[in-house]
């Protein structure tokens, strides 16, 4: 694989593989996922439940961050759990009703493929194909993904470095796929208020390094639904090029992730209030 040192000794001293590097690239990667941009000058917002439980669930919440301004929705048909004994979501089943409800919303579905052998099958309903933090360095999956052609939304590993990150998206590139939107959502460190550190200096960091996309997640970044609205408009401020939000019908009943789901009221507040920090920064959410 060739790598790319950054030419300034005093910059950063990192390796940058190069097809994601913005030395070989200049022009910002724009991801189209079902004919929404990312990485353009509107910041696309992903919301949705941690998990697909239901379709009175998903559709109650699909209608409502839809009308607040959502323009993906997001959702678990699999859920890689850290104990065995957690919901791990409705399966092929999760992933028929987010396909339902694509039909009737006609939001655009980003869920997560968990190994290879899910990969064809989750590219058949969804639009849009995550690969999760505990999987950035299944090389594997990177490769079938990449193989897919499907966007890929690429979430950092809980403990990963910006480079093992950039490595990884190179997986992706390498197999010819460049529809990848990086996706930083908290890394572990030796605080244990909140339920990971969310590192928005990797926003310009990501952006001075790469061509691709960059959004955030500031729910598992924090894991504190109280939390969630000034993170999300810290990263905007910071240039992100969009977020993805936990949302919930009723959070507090919610079989995962439930304390960091902001409410379907709470998510339309943000979004007036986001809207505002994009327009200061010179970006926009329609």
């Amino acid at each position: 694989m060739e790598t790319i040192l950054c030419n300034n000794p005093a910059d950063v001293k990192i390796t940058v593989p190069s097809l994601v590097s913005l030395q070989k690239k200049q022009e910002a990667t724009i991801v189209k996922v079902n004919g929404i941009e990312v990485g353009g000058s509107e910041v696309i917002i992903i919301a949705g439940p941690c998990a697909v439980e239901s379709m009175e669930q998903l559709f109650e919440t699909a209608r409502s961050v839809k009308t607040a301004g959502a323009k993906i929705l997001r959702g678990g048909a699999f859920k890689p759990r850290s104990s065995p004994y957690s919901f791990q979501g409705l399966g092929e089943e999760g992933l028929k009703l987010l396909s339902q409800i694509r039909k009737e919303t006609g939001l655009p579905v980003v869920t997560e493929a968990m190994d290879t052998r899910q990969v064809e099958l989750v590219a058949e309903y969804a639009d849009m194909i995550q690969v999760g933090s505990r999987n950035m360095q299944n090389y594997p999956l990177l490769k079938e993904v990449g193989k897919c052609r499907k966007p890929v939304l690429l979430k950092r590993g809980m403990m990963a470095t910006i480079e093992e990150f950039l490595n990884s998206a190179e997986y992706i590139l390498n197999e010819g796929n460049d529809q990848v939107v990086l996706c930083e959502r908290g890394i572990r460190t030796f605080e244990t208020s909140m339920r990971n550190t969310l590192d928005l200096s990797a926003i310009p960091m990501l952006k001075h390094l790469s061509h691709l996309p960059v959004i955030v997640d500031p729910s598992h970044g924090t894991g504190l639904r109280w939390m969630v609205p000034v993170m999300a408009k810290a990263a905007v401020a910071a240039g992100a090029d969009g977020l993805i939000m936990e949302v919930h019908y009723r959070p507090d009943a919610a079989l995962c992730d439930g304390e960091q789901s902001l409410h379907l009221d709470k998510f339309t507040n943000l979004m007036s209030e986001i809207r505002k920090v994009a327009k200061a920064v010179g970006r926009k959410i329609l």
